[in-house]
């Protein structure tokens, strides 16, 4: 008689830790000003608190938590520089990268309307992080498809902080849901017609728009004012 399947094994306790908070924090369940403890990590998982220490470690190498000895570990809001840092990065990488895939390819201009769909259905749901996972989705594959390998990898690096901004913007902007969809369209729409300065500038106001709130132009939620971290005390 064959034996029955072995348990799935489960990643090490210190993994799903990781896990679990990043997800929390790019999500926005741990938003920015938020303090974790080590015992509440260690109950929500149901690990010992020596992988919490370890896990928060490496949440903390990169730039999500600050750990505060006997206190606990603070969700770090996102800051008006590092705004603007994204978007100033982002530019520079997916203008670039717009331009020299134009006129797209067959395959790509495939893969975008598939995101695009994506996009859409996940925002009938109401799922932000989704949406967001999909927004992202959609601009890295542009990138990806430039062939530099270099740029790639550092707009992979941009990754955590698009989705942590992307969830935060939708939340205090619902209406942009609807808008990026719609300029997500236009880029594919540029991109398939082969225009690479149409292509270009439509990235370039896709993405630039973000700017107005690191002037203080707009309010978030009545929480956001120029120069203040963006998150802390929702």
């Amino acid at each position: 008689m064959a034996s029955a399947s072995a348990p799935a094994k489960q990643p090490p306790a210190a993994d799903r830790v990781y896990v679990h908070v990043k997800q929390g924090v790019l999500d926005r369940r741990y938003e920015g000003g938020t303090l974790l403890t080590e015992g509440g990590l260690a109950e929500a998982v149901g690990v010992s608190r020596t992988p919490v220490r370890e896990a928060l470690l490496r949440l903390e190498a990169e730039g999500l938590i600050k750990l505060y000895p006997k206190k606990g570990a603070l969700v770090l809001p996102v800051s008006a520089q590092e705004i603007g840092d994204v978007v100033e990065t982002r530019l520079l990488v997916e203008e670039h990268a717009a331009r020299k895939v134009a006129p797209a390819s067959p395959r790509l201009i495939a893969r975008l309307e598939e995101l695009l769909e994506e996009q859409k259905r996940c925002a009938e749901t109401g799922d932000l992080s989704a949406v967001a996972v999909a927004d992202r989705c959609f601009h890295a594959e542009i990138v990806r498809s430039a062939g530099n390998q270099i740029l790639d990898r550092l707009y992979d690096q941009l990754r955590d902080r698009q989705l942590r901004m992307g969830v935060a913007v939708m939340h205090a902007h619902p209406d942009r849901i609807a808008k990026n969809i719609a300029e997500h369209a236009e880029i594919l729409r540029a991109l398939r017609s082969g225009d690479a300065d149409a292509a270009a500038e439509a990235v370039h106001q896709h993405v630039s728009w973000v700017r107005v709130l690191v002037r203080g132009d707009e309010r978030w939620g009545g929480e956001w004012r120029s120069g203040e971290a963006w998150g802390a005390g929702r």
